[in-house]
């Protein structure tokens, strides 16, 4: 399961102007056929089931289930909507929703059927007072940890209690160089790992309005330096590592203690028998201002050009009912169902993990994800500015408040 968003297909969104919804009449015999799109094969199965279940109960309705891998989703996904052509009902994150929204290419939804969702996630896809997704899956960040190399230390597997302080005390003693382990892996990514430590600092990334940046905060800063510290202190390998091998590969290697990963690594994780005897996952660590952590949820879209949009509507609302998310649940893929009440199939699916003790713990203290009009320019400029902080060529500090210079530049414009 992805949640990112690949920074060149939504800056190249601002050209997007679709217009307004259109209304088709519809058939003589009160049939329709909507397109449905999604970019993780891994869900396929899932959304074929909800799919069946949508159909049985409107039979005059057919759903058309659209693959498309996530590298090449946007791109196609914008040249659609670009031509007016885009599927009924499809996959959106929070990252993009605004310039979709903005560009006329999705239509507002019925807010009431968002109602029981959580608000950390549902807010994600609220623009100028509307409502223009409705989740059905949640991504919440999480630390997953290698039982073997806490059990050869002899350190305390992580727990909900967990603080900064403690993961910096176990990395050190699970830091062996002559078997050339570390404890922990600091990727410089933003949603599994330093927007939560910038917010459990105290700090912030955007002002409440989105108006201003918050890199510049002395606590977002001591938020970001925990990662840094983690790598000066070679208790985390060097920022280059990372550009070479993927980070979830690097923690199956069994040279790593811990990592700042997603509870939906569940399904990779389980898949490989000796990763699924070798690690268990437990809530992020509290900073020292507060528990914090990063909810993203993917949503369906309606195009504001489908054809048929009642049906499309009806669709989307379904998958995010209780019923899709039970079917979506039980079928134990990569995806965590958002409705409350729904998940424990999808616990169940990976019984020796501490997944529902994570999700417990951790949805109380969800924080919607930072985004704006043009999240990827800002994130364009963080990111690279980052890159000098993570490899230790510039300090955090000088950094972080440059980030802020040029994000509120690029905020004002919006």
């Amino acid at each position: 399961m992805r949640f990112r968003l690949p920074l060149a297909g939504l800056l190249g969104l601002t050209v997007l102007t679709a217009g307004c919804g259109a209304s088709a009449e519809p058939a003589a015999d009160g049939k329709a056929t909507i397109s449905y799109a999604i970019w993780d094969k891994n869900d396929q199965a899932a959304a074929e089931k909800i799919i069946a279940a949508f159909q049985q109960a409107n039979p005059k309705v057919t759903v058309k289930l659209e693959i498309t891998p996530w590298e090449q989703y946007w791109t196609k996904l914008q040249t659609a909507a670009s031509g007016g052509a885009a599927p009924d009902v499809f996959w959106m994150n929070s990252l993009n929703v605004r310039l979709y929204a903005d560009g006329g290419v999705i239509a507002p939804l019925d807010g009431s059927k968002a109602a029981g969702l959580p608000e950390a996630v549902v807010n994600g896809y609220r623009h100028d007072g509307k409502l223009y997704a409705l989740p059905h899956n949640v991504s919440i960040p999480a630390l997953w940890y290698d039982k073997k190399i806490f059990d050869a230390a002899g350190v305390a597997y992580p727990t909900a209690d967990w603080t900064w302080d403690d993961v910096k005390a176990a990395a050190k003693k699970l830091t062996d160089p002559a078997k050339q382990q570390f404890g922990i892996l600091a990727p410089m990514w933003d949603q599994g790992g330093f927007y939560n430590t910038m917010i459990q600092a105290g700090g912030h990334v955007l002002s409440p309005d989105g108006g201003k940046s918050g890199f510049d905060d002395p606590a977002s800063i001591q938020g970001l330096e925990f990662w840094t510290g983690l790598i000066e202190d070679k208790l985390a390998p060097v920022a280059e590592v990372y550009t070479d091998t993927d980070p979830i590969q690097l923690f199956q290697s069994g040279k790593y203690g811990m990592y700042y990963g997603g509870v939906w690594f569940a399904s990779t994780y389980w898949a490989d028998p000796e990763m699924r005897a070798r690690v268990d996952v437990a809530p992020l660590p509290k900073g020292p201002a507060r528990e914090a952590v990063i909810l993203l949820g993917l949503a369906n879209s309606v195009s504001a050009k489908s054809e048929h949009p009642r049906e499309a509507a009806a669709f989307a609302e379904f998958v995010s009912s209780d019923q899709a998310q039970k079917i979506l649940s039980d079928s134990g893929g990569g995806a965590l169902s958002v409705r409350p009440g729904t998940q424990d199939g999808w616990f169940a699916a990976f019984p020796s993990f501490h997944l529902k003790e994570t999700y417990d713990a951790s949805m109380p203290h969800g924080v919607p994800y930072p985004a704006t009009l043009n999240t990827a320019r800002w994130q364009d400029v963080q990111n690279k500015l980052l890159a000098d902080a993570w490899s230790g060529k510039r300090p955090v500090a000088d950094v972080a408040k440059e980030i802020a210079t040029r994000m509120n530049e690029i905020l004002a414009e919006e």
